[in-house]
C-alpha cells in the first residue's frame, strides 16, 4: 500500500533503495531484485500495513531502525519501511528462524505429499526443498479431520491446512463473501467456516480465488476427471465435449506456448483423448448475446426492470442469491453459454445426429470451480437427464493430457465439430472482463438501429481492460445513450450492487464477473501466482482472436441462425425461453 507521493530510504543487505511511504520491507527487497520466502503473503491481495496477517513469518528479516538500539527480526511482509531503517534478509539468525518457522509448519502437515494434489505445485513443498530440509525435528499433533466434501466445486482438507490465511484473505477483502474464517487454537487452529458448518452449508460462492492462492492441498477442486474417463472408454455413450474461451488462451502455458490461444491444438487433443465430437462454448455464446440482447432492449423500450445484469457467472449469481435477494429480479434470465449448450446438445443435436439424450455425455472444459456447482443445479435436469453431465477445469485437463501423454507442442491444427463449432469474434471475448456487455452491446446496436457496427466502432473500448469496475456511457443509437459498467471480482460487484439498491435508474446494463479479470483469471485456471501480466496477455489474447475473426457479431452465426429456424423458433419466444432461460433463487443463509 502506498500513501502519497512520499518517499522512504532503505537498504535492504546494503543496497540504498527509495520506495513509496507505506511500502514494505518485502516491497523495497523485491524493487532490488532480493528474494524473501514467503507462505501467507497474497501475490493478489499483498499485505502491507492494511492487510497484514503475517502469520506464517517464514519472510523474517533482521533490522536496525526499527526498535531504537538494536536488531530486531521482524515479518517482511507486513513491516512499513520508515527512514533509515537497514534490513539483511541472510543473517545467520533469519535464515535459523525461517527454518525453524519452517519446521515447526512441517510438524502438523501431513506428510503423504506424494499423493497431495498438489503435489509439485505446494509452495510448502517446495520451500522444504529451497531449505533443504530432509528430516523434520519437531512432532506434532497431526489431528486427523475429516475431508469436507459437501460443496460440488471446493473440496477443502483441513488437515494440509498450515493458517497462512491466505484462502480467508481473499475470500473476505476480495470476494467480500464472507465465508472463511480462522477457528481453533494451537494444533487444532484451521481456517474454517464459521460454526464449522458445512462448505455448502455456508455463503461460499463457489468461485474458487479460495484455490487458487491456498499454497498447500488444503483447498482442491472437486474432480470428476475419472468419470470422464470412464465414460471415453464406455463403447456405448457418445462423449461430446465443449471448451470456454479463456481455456485455449491459458491451457498452453504448461506447454510453452504462454497466453497465446492454441485452439485448433486444443481440439486436436480433445479428439486424441476420445472424445467423439469436440464443440466450442464459443457458439452457445454467440446464442447467449442473441436471446440476451433481445431481452436487453425489450427492457430498455419499456423502461421497466432496470438494469440486466448479466447471468453467464455462477460464482456471481450465488453471490447474488445469499447476499442480495431483494435484487433477484434485475438478472438476464437466459442460461450461461455452457447450460445453453448442454441444454441444445441434448435436444436439437441429438435429434439430429440421431442419438438418444440418454446416451450423450456432455462434459464442459471450463476455467472455473463454480460451473461444477452450476452443472449440479437441480434445475438444469430434464426428465432426469442433465444438461452437462461433468466440468472438467483447465488445470484438471492438463493434467489428463498429460496422463495420456499428449503434449500440445507436438499437435498439428484441427477445426471444432459442426453445427455446435461455429463462432464469431464476439463470443470469444466473453473470457475476459467485460467481453460480455461488449458483445450484447454491438447486437442491441442492431435492434436499435436496424444496421450493422461497422469499422472501429464495432471495438466498445469504455468496458475494455482489468481495472475492477469500468463504466461507460454508450450512445447505441441516435439520441439514446445507456449507462453501463462491468466489473470483476465480488468485492467490486458489492459496490455496483449497492449503488443498485439506491437507484435502480441509474445503469441500464452491468456485467459482473465473480473472478477479478473474469474468466482468464477463473478458479480452475493455470496458476498465475500475482502475476497480473499473464492476465493481461491472456485477455490481449482474446480480443487479438475477436479482431482476426471474419464475422464479429453473434448475430452474424449462421449455425445460431439455423437453430431458429430447424427448431426454436423466434429469439425470445416460447420454446427458446422453455430451453435458454432460468430462474434464481432466494437464498438467506448469509
Amino acid at each position: 500500500m502506498t500513501t502519497g507521493n512520499a518517499i522512504v530510504n532503505v537498504t535492504i543487505n546494503d543496497i540504498p533503495v527509495s520506495v513509496p511511504k507505506g511500502s514494505t520491507l518485502l516491497d523495497a527487497a523485491k524493487k532490488v531484485n532480493v528474494y524473501i520466502p514467503t507462505l501467507c503473503y497474497c501475490p493478489d491481495v499483498g499485505c502491507g500495513v492494511a492487510n497484514k496477517p503475517a502469520s506464517c513469518r517464514i519472510c523474517l528479516v533482521e533490522a536496525e531502525g526499527i526498535r531504537r538500539g538494536r536488531k530486531v527480526l521482524v515479518p517482511a511482509c507486513a513491516t512499513p519501511c520508515s527512514e533509515g531503517v537497514k534490513v539483511w534478509t541472510n543473517t545467520a539468525r533469519a535464515l535459523k528462524a525461517r527454518r525453524t518457522v519452517l519446521e515447526l509448519l512441517l510438524s502438523d502437515h501431513p506428510q503423504n505429499c506424494l499423493t497431495c494434489t498438489r503435489n509439485q505445485s505446494c509452495e510448502l513443498q517446495k520451500l522444504t526443498a529451497e531449505f533443504g530440509i530432509r528430516e523434520v525435528p519437531y512432532q506434532g499433533v497431526q489431528n486427523e479431520i475429516e475431508p469436507d466434501t459437501s460443496s460440488a466445486a471446493i473440496y477443502r482438507d483441513p488437515s494440509k491446512c498450515i493458517m497462512c490465511r491466505r484462502c480467508e484473505t481473499v475470500c473476505n477483502r476480495v470476494q467480500t463473501v464472507g465465508a472463511l474464517t480462522g477457528m481453533g487454537r494451537g494444533f487444532n487452529a484451521k481456517v474454517a467456516t464459521a460454526s464449522m458448518i458445512p462448505l455448502a452449508e455456508s455463503s461460499c460462492t463457489s468461485c474458487g480465488q479460495c484455490v487458487n492462492v491456498c499454497p498447500t492441498g488444503a483447498l482442491t477442486g472437486v474432480s470428476s476427471v475419472d468419470k470422464v474417463w470412464a465414460a471415453l472408454h464406455d463403447p456405448k455413450k457418445t462423449v461430446i465435449v465443449q471448451t470456454a474461451p479463456a481455456v485455449r488462451v491459458a491451457i498452453g502455458q504448461d506447454f510453452g506456448f504462454g497466453s497465446t490461444a492454441v485452439t485448433g491444438k486444443l481440439v486436436t487433443a480433445l479428439r486424441k483423448l476420445g472424445f467423439d465430437k469436440v464443440f466450442d462454448t464459443d457458439w452457445s455464446a454467440d446464442l447467449t448475446v442473441v436471446e440476451e440482447a433481445h431481452e436487453l432492449v425489450e427492457r430498455i423500450k419499456s423502461g421497466k426492470n432496470l438494469p440486466i445484469l448479466t447471468s453467464c457467472c455462477p460464482g456471481w449469481i450465488n453471490f447474488l442469491e445469499h447476499h442480495y435477494p431483494d435484487l433477484i429480479d434485475i438478472p438476464s434470465s437466459c442460461k450461461s453459454p455452457m447450460m445453453m449448450f448442454g441444454a441444445v446438445a441434448k435436444t436439437y443435436y441429438a435429434e439430429k445426429a440421431g442419438l438418444d439424450p440418454k446416451d450423450i455425455v456432455s462434459v464442459a472444459i471450463m476455467p472455473c470451480q463454480a460451473k461444477k456447482y452450476e452443472a449440479a443445479r437441480p434445475e438444469f435436469e430434464r426428465n432426469g437427464i442433465r444438461d452437462v453431465d461433468y466440468v472438467v477445469t483447465t488445470r484438471e485437463l492438463i493434467s489428463m493430457l498429460k496422463l495420456a501423454g499428449i503434449n500440445l507442442s507436438l499437435l498439428d491444427d484441427d477445426n471444432y465439430d459442426s453445427p455446435l463449432g461455429e463462432s464469431t469474434g464476439a463470443s470469444v471475448i466473453f473470457g475476459t472482463t467485460g467481453g460480455v456487455l461488449e458483445a450484447a452491446l454491438r447486437t442491441v446496436y442492431l435492434h436499435l438501429n436496424g444496421k450493422n457496427l461497422e469499422g472501429d466502432a464495432i471495438n466498445f473500448r469504455a468496458v475494455r481492460g482489468l481495472d475492477g469496475v469500468k463504466e461507460a456511457s454508450v450512445e447505441i443509437a441516435p439520441g439514446k445513450v445507456v449507462r453501463v459498467a462491468a466489473s470483476s471480482g465480488l468485492g467490486n460487484a458489492r459496490k455496483l450492487l449497492d449503488m443498485v439498491r439506491k437507484d435502480r435508474n441509474y445503469y441500464q446494463a452491468i456485467e459482473i464477473m465473480a473472478c477479478p479479470g473474469g474468466c482468464i483469471n477463473g478458479g480452475g485456471q493455470p496458476f498465475t501466482h500475482g502475476d497480473h501480466s499473464i492476465l493481461e496477455r491472456r485477455a490481449a489474447s482474446l480480443y487479438a482472436d475477436d479482431a482476426a475473426n471474419t464475422k464479429r457479431l453473434s448475430h452474424e452465426n449462421e449455425a445460431v441462425k439455423a437453430l431458429y429456424d430447424e427448431f426454436l423458433g423466434e429469439v425470445g419466444g416460447h420454446k427458446a425461453h422453455d430451453l435458454l432461460h432460468t430462474v434464481y433463487h432466494e437464498d438467506n443463509r448469509v
